[in-house]
């Protein structure tokens, strides 16, 4: 096992207090890039932190399995991750692949797109509410509220209950140093107590939404029962709210904090906005890592892996690795090809929800910087007290008060 480094912690939440750790990363791709991380309470873990190993990693399901140990690096108690594995998430192919198969058609890029305009008109909506303020919590008031109401729109939902998915979430993903197991399970049975309520009424009355057809849709000629249900909501509130609201929080802050870049990109909203999406889903890299647990004994890079040995791809270290990125701690927004892992590093688990990613975080992008034009920073960032997701909480910012658009 590699040299311990005393400066190395990524189970705190205090190592990611103002976002990643890039000094900690730096060290362990230019020292230990497949490095065993002391555990307190649990048997350790080995963190993967190049570009080229993780990838690695990600694309051997049949090697480095998400169900075997579920996705978080604490190991959860029998019944609990017996339910989590119900979720595509923490599924192995090929059952994942089945899966997925059923609601993949309807994240596809062609009908992701379809819904551009809905996503816009709600962007409008949501800077029409703060616009005459002259002042808000960017991520409260914005970044928030946009993953939550289009979530909402997609399952059929009111966009309030929408919001209050959005808290639950925040309490699931805060780290163990910072939220109780109980206060986090109480998170997760409130959201799935809320989806067999939800999986009710849609069997009861149909509609065109992503939520009635999870309920009517079959696998092995059966429908999916409340728990496979539940697991379904449970992941699309997750996976539909964390990266975009993150994203969006995270990006506005590096932009506001680098003046030349910001004006740049609102010079040239339209021609930028593509490739700035891309560089700052790398940039930011909302998702820090995911858990893989070995299922036989096999090598990673140099090092040797045990049978049952648990790992976690650090996504963010990879997202800033000199070795595939030219200036890779700098924000380049013309930058191309981006080969990022903001949606996970490829293979069987790369982000269900991507496409519709893109297109709120570029709507929202592009309506904040030109609608809000001399947005600024009243006080400093608050982040999410995380090991596993980054992005901040509060986000002051102030702004000459304009009038609403409107439809």
């Amino acid at each position: 096992m590699p040299t311990v480094a005393q400066s190395v912690d990524l189970l705190s939440s205090k190592s990611f207090a103002d976002g990643h750790p890039l000094e900690q990363y730096r060290w362990l791709r230019e020292n230990a890039p497949v490095y065993w991380h002391e555990e307190p309470d649990g048997p350790g873990f080995w963190a993967v932190t190049s570009h080229e190993l993780v990838r690695e990693a990600a694309k051997q399901p049949e090697v480095f399995s998400s169900a075997a140990g579920g996705i978080m690096i604490n190991d959860f108690p029998p019944e609990e991750l017996e339910f989590f594995r119900t979720m595509i998430l923490v599924m192995d192919p090929p059952k994942h692949s089945f899966y997925r198969r059923l609601v993949g058609g309807l994240f596809t890029p062609k009908r992701a797109e379809k819904w551009r305009d809905s996503i816009g008109d709600t962007v409008r909506s949501i800077l029409d509410e703060v616009c005459q303020q002259g002042e808000c919590d960017l991520v409260e008031d914005i970044a928030g509220k946009l993953p939550s109401y289009v979530i909402a729109e997609l399952l059929g939902i009111p966009r309030a209950d929408g919001s209050r998915l959005y808290e639950l979430t925040e309490t699931m993903h805060s780290a163990p140093d910072t939220v109780s197991d109980e206060q986090r399970f109480g998170a997760m049975r409130e959201i799935t107590g809320f989806a067999a309520e939800v999986r009710a009424r849609k069997l009861a009355e149909q509609s065109d939404d992503l939520a009635s057809r999870l309920a009517v849709a079959e696998v092995d000629g059966r429908r999916l029962d409340e728990q496979e249900f539940a697991s379904f909501f449970l992941l699309l509130v997750n996976a539909g709210g964390d990266t975009t609201r993150n994203l969006i929080g995270g990006a506005t802050v590096s932009l506001l904090r680098r003046p030349e870049l910001l004006e740049r990109l609102r010079t040239d909203t339209e021609g930028l906005m593509p490739t700035a999406v891309e560089e700052l889903l790398r940039f930011q890299s909302p998702v820090i890592y995911m858990r893989r647990t070995a299922v036989r004994d096999t090598t990673l890079g140099d090092t040797k892996i045990a049978a049952g040995d648990k790992m976690a791809l650090y996504f963010g270290a990879a997202n800033g690795d000199r070795d595939k990125f030219d200036r890779a701690d700098e924000l380049v927004l013309d930058r191309s090809p981006n080969d990022h892992m903001a949606f996970g590093g490829g293979g069987p688990h790369f982000c269900l929800g991507s496409n519709f990613g893109r297109i709120e975080i570029s709507e929202m992008m592009g309506q904040l910087l030109t609608r809000l034009g001399d947005l600024e920073l009243t006080g400093e960032p608050t982040w999410l007290a995380s090991n596993f997701i980054s992005g901040p909480t509060h986000v002051p910012v102030r702004f000459t008060p304009t009038k609403p658009i409107g439809h």
